[in-house]
């Protein structure tokens, strides 16, 4: 058994691989190091002793680090034994366009077979796990009921249960933490691959507190046996800069912060910046031309969109790219205004809900979780009466959510 001097001793010597502060300590830091945001990951003292001398299967992406070095590199280097990695939505590198299928694979620095979570085998199967004593999950999220993270970790959770693996999460604090908004998913026909919770379409929680709403809410057969790392000196208010991208479309702190409000627009005839280095933080259509003044135009790009909606075509409408972020953060709501604005302005009006269509179900239901708000935009109703259609479905949910929360509103 390893004394805890040798465990502080091999901790200092993996955070000093960070060479400074990183990305979101310079941006939480103040006078006290008390005021230091720092993640389930960076605490490793607590959980390098639940450790040791296991099999380790790892659930784990590019966001996944200690420090600045990847935590499959720093748990090797810390004589933790990975002996898989299975990777999400995007896969283990982060690199997989949205939607696309990603195969499992070796990892070439390390020689770990890399196993996808997602496509066909969403789930860890009875032989994947069979040679894991233990499963360690480590990834970024970003708050949004149609971000497939959280879909992952159910069926992580479920495939713990049913086979009697114990689950160590190393949470991070959501980005999108203060706002809980957006119509609460209540009908079994609006659920897809990129929704399967009966949450808003912003629940307000970490990837640690989710975990605890699966378990107590019935999500899975058996309850997974879960331990949870907690991000110390924390509440859901407090501001959030990633230090990586959480995946390739999310390639900037206002793209990750304009996520909840613009991902909608993906059920629609606009654009929202696929295929251009701005993505989720302009909007576009080429029928909008002479209505706005702002263009640009989609293309392929390999391992961010190869097929966006307006491929090589100019579209116009807006550049969010400097707004200002403070008023999502004090309204704490997802913005409807400007999918509002766009319909109203969009001339084929009759075709600006119907692209992508999954079992009869529109693209931008399956995202909303409803049809009640493309049916009030159709019909005109007034934003207030929008957002009070929604308040019986959201008090009910934040009430049930408070039961699981780790961190303070």
């Amino acid at each position: 058994m390893i004394r805890f001097s040798a465990i502080f001793f091999f901790t200092l010597l993996a955070i000093s691989n960070r060479k400074g502060p990183t990305q979101i300590e310079s941006a939480n830091q103040s006078s006290s190091k008390k005021d230091i945001i720092i993640t389930g990951a960076d605490q490793i003292e607590k959980y390098l002793p639940y450790l040791k001398g296991k099999r380790i299967g790892l659930v784990a992406n590019q966001s996944s680090l200690i420090g600045r070095k990847s935590s499959v590199d720093s748990l090797l280097s810390l004589g933790i034994k990975i002996v898989k990695v299975f990777g999400p939505e995007h896969g283990f590198r982060g690199n997989a366009s949205n939607g696309a299928a990603v195969g499992n694979e070796k990892d070439t620095k390390t020689g770990i077979p890399i196993i996808s979570l997602y496509g066909k085998n969403e789930k860890p199967t009875p032989e994947q796990l069979a040679d894991i004593d233990l499963m360690v999950f480590d990834i970024q999220d970003v708050g949004c009921r149609y971000y497939t993270n959280i879909n992952t970790l159910e069926y992580v959770m479920e495939a713990c249960a049913e086979n009697n693996k114990k689950l160590l999460i190393l949470d991070r604090p959501n980005p999108n933490a203060y706002v809980v908004d957006g119509p609460v998913m209540t009908d079994d026909k609006f659920k897809s691959a990129i929704g399967i919770h009966y949450t808003p379409m912003t629940h307000g929680m970490t990837i640690g507190e989710f975990a605890q709403y699966l378990n107590g809410e019935g999500y899975l057969k058996k309850q997974c046996n879960i331990k949870i790392i907690k991000v110390a000196n924390y509440n859901h208010d407090m501001p959030y800069v990633l230090p990586v991208h959480p995946s390739p479309n999310l390639n900037t702190q206002q793209a990750v912060m304009l996520f909840p409000s613009l991902c909608m627009f993906e059920g629609t005839a606009i654009n929202e910046g696929r295929g251009t280095y701005m993505p989720f933080t302009i909007l576009g259509a080429p029928a909008l031309k002479g209505k706005y003044s702002f263009s640009y135009k989609p293309v392929s790009i390999p391992g961010m969109s190869e097929r966006p909606n307006h491929k090589d075509s100019v579209c116009y409408g807006l550049d969010l790219r400097n707004y200002d972020i403070s008023h999502l953060r004090k309204s704490r709501q997802i913005n409807l205004s400007w999918v509002i604005e766009l319909y109203n302005a969009y001339p084929d009006k009759g075709n600006f809900f119907n692209p992508g269509r999954t079992n009869d179900v529109s693209s931008f239901d399956l995202r909303i979780g409803t049809d009640q708000l493309r049916k009030q935009i159709i019909g005109g109703v007034a934003e207030a009466e929008i957002r009070k259609s929604w308040e019986p479905g959201l008090k009910k949910f934040k009430t049930t959510r408070a039961k699981y929360l780790l961190y303070p509103d």
